[in-house]
């Protein structure tokens, strides 16, 4: 049994892990500073992810994606959490012929993926939130690490796109209430090709976001994507509430396809996006 660690300011901290599979690991990016974890889960327990820490999407759900998103396609192996897109037909129980709905009159999904999420379950206002994973970047692939606020409903919530994917580029991204109902994105994409690296998705990377009560800061490797100015952020409704002053919950999925993913006709299943571990930080109280 070996020891998994993380450096916390001057705190050390020794997390167990089973089998070696902590082994050879980047655990830290930056300098730490008066940060102090709060929470992490490191997916070293073989089998379903600790339904302590996560629960699931169903179905159809968004952006009129291909997958249906179901818990059996999320599970940890060899010290990760694998979510797996699948080429595979399940029925749609809500089908109704006539329906103009997109989720209700497909037949049948194609594809199936899983959507992970903490609602009720832990939420942060502010903080160091650091998350290690591979992307699978062929088309069609949609995979996201983000967050959503639970005070109200989209897009009024607020929410964080640490890292999204699609068609080429990756995405550090937040957005609010904009007016009646439609949302206001502070957004930046990066074009993978720019990273000079062509194995980089086959790579694992470091996603990061610093989050106080003036800023979002949006890294990947140590480097700055976006800063999001939170004097800026304040919802366009009569409630002006500003939801990046708020607590906000993690999501970790991989969408298929849809109003943004692209076409995955041509792209070979299954796809893994792959999550060595999730870590949130917080400073510590004086």
């Amino acid at each position: 049994m070996n020891r998994k660690h993380v450096t916390v300011g001057s705190i050390f901290i020794g997390i167990m892990v089973v089998g070696g599979c902590g082994q050879g690991r980047q655990t830290d990016v930056g300098k730490m500073g008066d940060y102090v974890l709060v929470w992490a889960d490191e997916f070293n327990e073989d089998g379903r992810p600790n339904p302590a820490n996560w629960t699931y999407e169903h179905g159809f759900v968004r952006n009129e994606e291909l997958q249906w998103y179901q818990p059996e396609n999320a599970f940890c192996e060899g010290g990760m959490l694998i979510i797996e897109a699948r080429r595979e037909r399940v029925p749609n129980p809500r089908y109704t012929p006539d329906s103009r709905s997109w989720r209700r009159s497909r037949q049948y999904a194609e594809y199936t993926s899983a959507c992970l999420k903490r609602p009720g379950l832990g939420e942060w206002k502010y903080g160091r939130f650091l998350i290690r994973a591979k992307i699978d970047a062929r088309p069609g692939l949609w995979p996201a690490i983000w967050t959503l606020g639970s005070a109200r409903g989209w897009p009024g919530c607020g929410e964080i796109d640490i890292m999204e994917y699609y068609r080429g580029l990756i995405l550090a991204n937040a957005c609010w209430d904009g007016g009646g109902g439609r949302p206001a994105w502070d957004d930046l994409k990066k074009p993978i090709e720019a990273f000079g690296d062509p194995d980089w998705s086959k790579k694992f990377h470091i996603w990061r976001m610093d989050w106080d009560e003036a800023e979002i800061r949006l890294y990947v490797d140590d480097l700055l994507l976006n800063t999001i100015d939170l004097s800026k952020t304040i919802n366009n409704d009569d409630e002006r509430a500003n939801p990046f002053h708020e607590p906000h919950y993690i999501l970790l999925n991989m969408a298929i396809g849809g109003t943004q993913g692209g076409d995955p006709l041509g792209t070979a299943f299954p796809a893994r996006f792959e999550v060595d571990y999730v870590r949130v930080y917080q400073k510590k109280q004086p």
